[in-house]
């Protein structure tokens, strides 16, 4: 439970406060407001303790915003509610800027009292928020009748225990698109070996539902499967740090590994994860640099899909680095390939449409280099690693799969499912030898 929230200007002067519990008085701002003027912003640390009062803060523009407590708090959660906050301002405010608060001190108060209530946060979805706190008072709008009562009256998501969805929600055509996103991190070192890899994952989804619709997922998660006897049937992936939306039952997941949920409608992602099992390289790159005469470098590149057969990696793109003072640039690629030199990030780039899955392919490239005594005395510029970028659809390089998704709704619709897969690059790197 936080006491109270404090917007301050650059100096450290109070914009706007509100003070939930009474037990933190304006002297927490004051001191705050010291530290800022005393130290320089590089030194100042998002989460400090000063006699028995914890302060947690975020900067913004010329703005300061700042949550402070008495009690042994979740820092954590102030400085993500402080992150939820400024977004809430910035859809209300345009910028959220010391001259934008100073014009708006009414709804800013209203959203603070909305947000947060005796210290614990409450409704920070701006969607949802707008819906009753508008910018122009005589624009609300009565939505069942009958008189200024009714003209305040919250909307069902805010009263609703499934605050994230209203109800009354009707489309034509009850769907739910799933995709499954991986990025793949990879170093490999110059001669193969994969120095380090990781995979990060996301299940993204677009629902369009009527009504309170509940969906139960299914994953081939090892954890899942143990959890309802099936660990010996197909391949299994374990999944780590899962982190869900606040949709997600968590005491049924916590139980039997269950995910079922009802969702939100529209676009929203249900559940990030990460998976740490060795992998070997998606795409292979070699690049073989020759210098001939000491005036000139030649390039032989090789790229290999390591994937299977029946993918194909499309908007494949090679970075090569180069040196700073290179020039006349020749390159012979398969027809189809595009390649350029890229002078401004030191750099030529490799471009293939399409891979397919155990392709190989290669290009040669040759630049002039007329300071030949730079090269030799720091090859810096040509020996930082190589960056690939590509796009695999269908295709999870964690082994992932979607099980079922069942849509079960009172009033006996049936929907359609629709299951993507796609793997992307993350930070995938390799060595130059």
């Amino acid at each position: 439970m936080w006491s109270a929230i404090f917007l301050l200007d650059m100096k450290g002067k109070i914009l706007i406060s509100r003070n939930y519990r009474g037990d933190v008085s304006r002297l927490a701002a004051l001191r705050f407001s010291r530290m800022v003027q005393e130290s320089d912003a590089a030194d100042l640390k998002p989460v400090f303790t000063i006699e028995g009062i914890t302060y947690a803060f975020i900067a913004h523009r010329n703005v300061y915003m700042l949550a402070v407590t008495r009690h042994n708090c979740n820092v954590t959660m102030a400085l993500y509610f402080l992150h939820c906050l400024r977004n809430v301002l910035c859809t209300y405010l345009g910028e959220l800027e010391e001259e934008s608060i100073r014009d708006n001190f009414v709804i800013i108060y209203e959203l603070l009292d909305e947000t947060m209530d005796f210290g614990y946060p409450q409704i920070t979805d701006a969607a949802i928020l707008m819906k009753y706190i508008r910018t122009d008072a005589h624009k609300l709008a009565s939505k069942r009748g009958g008189g200024a009562a009714a003209a305040i009256a919250p909307p069902d998501a805010v009263t609703n225990a499934v605050s994230w969805r209203d109800e009354g929600i009707v489309h034509k055509r009850n769907e739910v698109f799933l995709d499954v996103v991986e990025k793949v991190h990879m170093l490999i070192s110059g001669s193969g070996a994969v120095l380090s890899s990781a995979i990060e994952g996301a299940v993204e989804m677009r629902t369009f539902l009527t009504g309170m619709p509940d969906l139960k997922l299914g994953l081939n998660d090892r954890a899942m499967l143990e959890a309802a006897g099936k660990a010996s049937r197909g391949k299994s992936v374990e999944l780590e740090d899962v982190k869900f939306h606040q949709c997600v039952r968590l005491t049924d997941y916590e139980r039997d590994k269950t995910i079922s949920f009802v969702p939100p409608d529209g676009a929203f992602t249900l559940m990030r994860y990460r998976v740490s099992t060795p992998l070997r390289p998606v795409i292979e790159t070699r690049a073989t640099v020759t210098k001939h005469s000491r005036s000139r470098l030649e390039y032989s590149v090789t790229a290999k899909a390591r994937f299977k057969t029946r993918s194909t990696a499309t908007n494949v793109e090679i970075i090569i680095p180069v040196p700073a003072d290179v020039d006349s640039p020749v390159f012979q690629a398969v027809a189809g390939h595009k390649v350029t030199y890229v002078p401004e990030i030191n750099c030529f780039k490799w471009v293939i449409k399409a891979m397919p899955g155990g392709a190989t392919v290669r290009m040669r490239a040759q630049f002039g280099l007329p300071s030949v005594e730079a090269d030799e005395d720091d090859e810096e510029g040509w020996r930082k690693p190589i960056s690939v970028r590509f796009e695999i659809p269908y295709f999870t390089v964690s082994g992932l799969g979607v099980r079922y998704l069942r849509v079960l709704e009172k009033s006996g619709y049936s929907a359609q499912p629709w299951v993507r897969y796609i793997t992307r690059n993350g930070d995938y790197q390799i060595r130059m030898t």
